[in-house]
């Protein structure tokens, strides 16, 4: 009887003042509702005989293939400029000199300003509807790039497209981390991370095929191209806003015992599910906080190779001599490479976590590629191709990145900002690695091929520093860890940010 009073009075003073002992203040998250809403002990009896592993297999087939297909036509949406380079893009629009960076660069540049806007619409909108929204607007924007019939107007087109993709990563974070703990985290991210490798794969063969279509078309090759990817995009994204749910407590296929015994499993987290109050000072206590910077700048410098991986490829193949068919078909490989790394860290990090010596794994090979690329001569077709492919394991480590935000950062705002940064930051990098293929250089392209090296390097040496903080950090907090037992505390699921919490562990 007294256990029930003083439940009863820590729910009341808690939904009154909203605050923590420690003095944070950032309202109680919806999952904790829904959990006091169905506190009976019937309930609970039922939500502790589920089967997780069931549980997680069927969330797994509802939520997962519709996240792989999101992230994989945004790259493959990106990438088709790569192949479109090679199919007559060039004459057809009369493009000159850096004509070509120019637009690859300017998608990014309008994903990247338009970061930091998504972090307040992530907040205030579901993310699952807001995703779906975006992904049939870029979709219409690929196809839109059909009609270009210069250099601006398809420079036009791309930054609409970068715009509208701007919330592709931030959503599928915040939504990945709403469903699994942080261990679960690591593969379901590196799964629909890997539509990164498919889209290459697809790319390629899609690419080949409208190569082959006659000079008495309609449209020309890539014209076509543009317009089928964007129609396919604007469907999934229809699927995406009618059947990926908010959150697990709006999930129409699972019974509340399922949900009551998911958030129960998902409270270890620390991270909360869904809270709608956006706090201005978690942004500020983001942009002071040395992990946010460590991570900003890893991404950036990873992702300068990534930027020649999106936009350069396929020219890079056509320059050792292959004809623009065979430059499409040449490129798959990288895509299966992308694939390789990234369930192989994916999984890894699941069985060994580790994440900081899976990322230094994954970017040493990427060195050597770099290495190949850069040293061998043109002549050397298989050596300069297998650097070529080998810089794709730099793909890799981006997922590990997205689920480092996801596992380390507390705090809704926060972790919505941060998100934003780090896809921003990707961004930055993609915007960076066009940049260094000028004109000037072609058609090898050394500049380029070395700072794909130099900043690879880089990026091991900040994620080794970020490894050291997180040490460091968890040295200073408490040892003592949070159980599943503790997930009718309405003081567990209260807003409060990585730093407020003084039980948060950090995971490398």
């Amino acid at each position: 009887m007294s256990t029930t009073s003083e439940k009863n009075s820590a729910k009341e003073r808690v939904d009154v003042n909203e605050t923590t002992p420690n003095g944070a203040s950032g309202g109680l998250d919806s999952a904790w509702k829904y959990l006091d809403a169905h506190r009976d002990q019937d309930a609970l009896d039922a939500s502790a005989s589920i089967d997780l592993k069931a549980l997680r297999r069927k969330i797994d087939w509802r939520i997962v293939p519709l996240m792989f297909l999101c992230y994989t036509l945004q790259f493959l949406d990106k990438v088709i400029l790569n192949y479109a380079a090679v199919m007559g893009l060039h004459a057809d629009l009369k493009l000159e000199g850096n004509d070509f960076s120019n637009i690859a660069t300017f998608l990014f540049v309008g994903l990247l300003c338009f970061e930091v806007p998504n972090t307040y619409f992530l907040q205030v909108v579901p993310a699952a509807k807001w995703l779906g929204a975006n992904v049939v607007l870029w979709g219409v924007a690929t196809a839109s790039g059909a009609a270009a019939h210069n250099y601006q107007t398809l420079l036009v087109s791309r930054v609409f497209l970068g715009i509208f993709e701007a919330t592709i990563a931030p959503s599928l974070m915040l939504i990945s981390s709403q469903w699994y703990t942080k261990s679960e985290q690591a593969p379901r991210f590196c799964f629909w991370y890997t539509g990164l490798g498919i889209g290459q794969i697809v790319g390629g063969l899609v690419s080949f095929g409208f190569q082959h279509m006659g000079p008495g078309a309609q449209l020309t090759g890539w014209r076509t191209m543009f317009v089928v990817l964007g129609v396919v995009t604007v469907l999934v994204g229809l699927s995406v806003i009618l059947f990926l749910p908010d959150t697990p407590m709006k999930a129409r296929w699972l019974s509340d015992k399922e949900k009551v015994a998911l958030l129960k499993h998902v409270s270890v987290n620390q991270t909360g599910v869904q809270n709608r109050k956006f706090r201005a000072k978690e942004i500020v206590e983001a942009l002071l906080d040395p992990q946010i910077w460590l991570l900003l700048l890893s991404v950036v410098l990873l992702s300068v190779s990534s930027g020649v991986v999106t936009s350069y490829s396929a020219t890079l193949i056509k320059n050792l001599g292959y004809d623009p068919k065979r430059a499409a078909l040449m490129n798959t490989p990288s895509g299966a490479v992308s694939i390789f790394f990234t369930l192989f860290v994916g999984f890894g990090i699941r069985l060994q976590s580790h994440r900081w010596a899976f990322i230094i794994a994954c970017v040493i090979p990427a060195i050597l590629g770099g290495g190949l690329m850069s040293f061998l001569p043109v002549s050397n077709r298989s050596g300069c191709l297998a650097g070529i492919y080998l810089v794709n394991a730099v793909v890799a480590p981006l997922a590990i990145f997205y689920n480092w935000i996801m596992a380390n950062v507390g705090g809704a705002t926060k972790r919505a900002f941060a998100a934003a940064v780090i896809s921003g930051s990707f961004s930055l990098g993609n915007i960076i690695g066009p940049q260094t293929f000028q004109q000037r250089d072609a058609p090898e392209y050394r500049p380029a091929k070395i700072a794909v090296m130099a900043t690879q390097a880089a990026c091991a040496f900040t994620t080794f520093l970020l490894f050291l903080y997180y040490v460091w950090q968890n040295k200073r907090r408490t040892s003592e860890g949070e159980t599943e037992e503790a997930y009718l505390s309405p003081e567990h699921w209260i807003n409060m940010t990585d730093r407020e919490n003084k039980k948060f562990r950090y995971v490398y």
